[in-house]
């Protein structure tokens, strides 16, 4: 799931990129490329058609942005060490007993 909205993430900023460049500015941006803006948009222009794609692109972009932060936290939350399997049939060594040496009298009167 989140290889997906990976995807759409990707997808998402490059179409925010080009509706921001496309807007008229100060220094006109990419608009001024594209020729006959006004014939396609309408009578207004891009302007009006464009601020609403902006605002539409990025709010799925925020909106996808959480879902991701969303799913992520979630797959964080398993571990490796859950999937450990504890059941083995391989025999653990008996461990050796050291015995400590007996005290002698002069040791203990001490």
């Amino acid at each position: 799931m989140t290889s997906i909205l990976l995807i759409v993430q990707i997808v998402l900023v490059v179409l925010l990129t080009i509706s921001v460049l496309l807007q008229k500015s100060s220094s006109i941006g990419l608009g001024a490329y594209s020729g006959s803006n006004e014939s396609v948009f309408g009578a207004k222009g891009p302007g009006s058609f464009l601020a609403k794609m902006t605002f539409f692109l990025g709010f799925l972009f925020v909106a996808n942005t959480v879902a991701m932060g969303y799913f992520y936290a979630q797959d964080s939350t398993a571990s490796v060490v859950d999937t450990i399997i504890e059941e083995t049939t391989i025999a653990a060594p008996a461990a050796e007993t050291v015995q400590a040496p007996a005290a002698t009298e002069a040791n203990a009167s001490k």
